[in-house]
């Protein structure tokens, strides 16, 4: 039974370009050889379907025609040897030849593809999550946040080095800052460059090590950092602070900081967009003579007219009592559905009124 390709990457047949190098990259890692619980098989058949989907004009003749198109062995690809495995016989340090585009950077996340990796790591990112009132959603609020994380040490400022130690080149990578290894796989050898364990990139280490960090640069504390919330920020939205996450390797950028706001429920209030939501309950007389009655808002008591007839589930708006604009400078407006209460129970003197009201309709 032929193959199905769509099958043995996990996607439909109407799967983008995008997702079909997404699949590709999950399953190639999880069933590599070389890794625990790899399975050599299963890889071919995740690479034979990848190199067909990944091209437009193979995929085209796939969909056409199947596994059987075109020829030269196993459906058509002049990359694989007569052994069964991949013709690596123009490898020049990058994968070329019959892989398509896209292919040697998928397996340089597998074994670093001889790339540099040598910079220095830039700090974790970190996020927390701030609660906040509706009252504070529409005016904006400060929160101070307490975090425990790497931070750059106040000792040798994030050099690793006690001060006055003498500073010298590294042993282990020679100053380069990076250490090159050769990693052995079913495809070949390959050159692996990373980070010098030893200096962490900078190339250099000292004589005597901070006494504080150990020689790391970063230490671990308590932070207090002051958020700004601004009026007009939805729950479920996150702000971002640049540069406020764990400090980084011996002077790398810091990570960030991202705060996912949630807004409690308020009791009268809803939101929708920029407007406000409420609803006021007025008397059956209100709602056919006419009344003024008072208004509860965000910003407190209005006086709203009740025009004569109103009916029950009409909304009126009253304007720029709502949300501000995230980051503008106009806001929403307070909509209020009015409510009739109709008496469950009548005077005699209430329900002649009422007939006499009906029979002049």
């Amino acid at each position: 039974m032929a193959k199905d390709f769509y099958d043995t990457l996990g996607i439909s047949k109407g799967a983008s370009d995008d997702e079909i190098k997404k699949a590709y990259r999950k399953l190639a890692h999880k069933y590599h050889p070389d890794k625990a619980g790899g399975d050599e098989k299963k890889f071919k058949e995740i690479n034979e379907a990848y190199q067909t989907l990944s091209d437009k004009t193979k995929r085209a003749q796939y969909d056409q025609f199947g596994q059987t198109f075109g020829s030269g062995g196993q459906g058509g690809f002049g990359g694989f040897s007569s052994q069964g495995g991949f013709d690596f016989s123009g490898f020049q340090g990058g994968f070329s030849g019959d892989f398509g585009e896209g292919f040697g950077d998928i397996f340089s996340d597998i074994f670093g593809g001889g790339r540099s990796r040598s910079q220095k790591q830039p700090g974790n990112d970190v996020q927390v999550d701030v609660e906040i009132s509706f009252e504070e959603m529409v005016n904006g609020a400060d929160r101070d946040i307490n975090l425990y994380l790497k931070t750059e040490c106040d000792v040798c400022h994030g050099t690793g080095g006690e001060p006055g130690a003498k500073e010298e080149t590294c042993l282990t990578c020679k100053g380069s800052g990076k250490v090159q290894q050769t990693v052995r796989s079913m495809f070949g050898s390959f050159a692996q460059v990373s980070t010098c364990p030893t200096c962490q990139g900078s190339g250099k280490t000292y004589s005597k090590k901070c006494h504080k960090c150990g020689g790391d640069g970063r230490i671990k504390q308590e932070k207090k950092i002051n958020i700004k919330i601004p009026a007009g920020i939805d729950s479920g939205q996150t702000i971002s602070i640049r540069g406020a996450g764990e400090a980084g390797e011996k002077g790398a950028p810091n990570g960030n900081l991202y705060v996912n706001v949630h807004v409690r429920p308020h009791r009268e209030f809803q939101r929708k967009n920029n407007d406000i939501l409420s609803s006021q309950h007025v008397s059956f007389a209100q709602a056919v003579l006419g009344d003024k009655i008072p208004i509860k808002t965000i910003e407190g008591q209005v006086t709203m007219k009740v025009p004569s007839g109103t009916q029950s589930g009409e909304t009126f708006r009253i304007k720029g009592k709502g949300v501000p604009v995230l980051q503008g400078s106009s806001r929403g407006d307070h909509l209020v559905k009015i409510v009739v209460d109709v008496p469950r129970k009548l005077s005699r003197q209430q329900k002649k009124l009422v007939e006499q009201l009906r029979e002049l309709d």
